[in-house]
C-alpha cells in the first residue's frame, strides 16, 4: 500500500467520522429540543380553563339561576320571567350606570336595557367590582326601600339590579360584568366566545 493510498484512507475515514458525528448531533439535539419545545404547549388543564363553557339552558326554570366557572371566574346564568323584566325600569333612577355606558363591562350586543342578547336571559360574572366577593342573590322586590331585586355583595353592601347595574351610593364603581357569549341553539349557551351571537 502506497502512502497516497494511505492518505486516501484516512481522508475517508475522517470524513465519514464527521459526517457520522454531524449526523448523531443533529439527531441528538433533535430528541433533546422535543420535551424543551412540548414544555412551551399549555398543559391540557391549562387549556380546559381557557376554554369556552356550554350551559345547558333547558332545564333552568323562569326565576331560576345556575353558577358555572369560566377561566376561574364564577358566571351566573339567570333565566328572567316576565315579572323579573317589568321591574327593570321600576328602578332606574337608582342607578349609576342604567345604559351601560362603560364601554369594557359588557360586549356591544349587550349594551341594552337588558344588558342580554335575549332579554330573558342574564349572563354575567359573578363578582362585585367593588374587591372581588361574590354577590349573592335576591330576586324578590321591595319597592318600600327601593329594590327592586338583584344581587347584594355581602362583604361591603354593593347592590346590582336585575340587569347586573350598580346602584348608586355603593362602593361597586361599576356594573357585573357580561363575558362573552352566544347561543349555540334556543337551549344551549357558549360562555367564552361569542362569534356568531345573534
Amino acid at each position: 500500500m502506497t502512502e497516497d493510498d494511505v492518505d486516501r484512507i484516512d481522508r475517508n475515514r475522517r470524513h465519514f467520522l464527521t459526517v457520522a458525528t454531524v449526523v448523531t448531533g443533529v439527531v441528538g439535539a433533535g430528541f433533546a429540543a422535543i420535551p424543551f419545545l412540548a414544555s412551551l404547549k399549555p398543559s391540557a388543564r391549562a387549556q380546559a380553563l381557557g376554554a369556552p363553557v356550554e350551559v345547558p339552558l333547558g332545564s333552568i326554570e323562569p326565576g331560576e339561576m345556575v353558577r358555572v366557572l369560566w377561566r376561574g371566574r364564577l358566571v351566573f346564568v339567570l333565566r328572567r320571567d316576565e315579572d323579573m323584566l317589568a321591574r327593570l325600569p321600576e328602578t332606574i333612577s337608582e342607578l349609576r350606570d342604567p345604559n351601560s355606558e362603560v364601554i369594557d363591562q359588557q360586549p356591544d350586543y349587550a349594551a341594552n336595557d337588558t344588558r342580554s342578547v335575549r332579554p330573558e336571559w342574564l349572563i354575567v360574572e359573578g363578582s362585585c367590582t367593588h374587591l372581588g366577593c361574590a354577590p349573592l342573590e335576591d330576586f324578590e322586590p321591595r319597592l318600600v326601600e327601593g329594590w327592586g331585586g338583584g344581587f347584594f355583595c355581602p362583604c361591603h353592601g354593593s347592590k346590582f339590579d336585575l340587569a347586573g347595574r350598580v346602584y348608586k351610593g355603593v362602593p361597586a364603581p361599576t356594573n357585573l360584568r357580561v363575558p362573552p357569549h352566544r347561543f349555540v341553539r334556543d337551549d344551549l349557551i357558549l360562555i367564552g366566545q361569542d362569534t356568531g351571537a345573534a
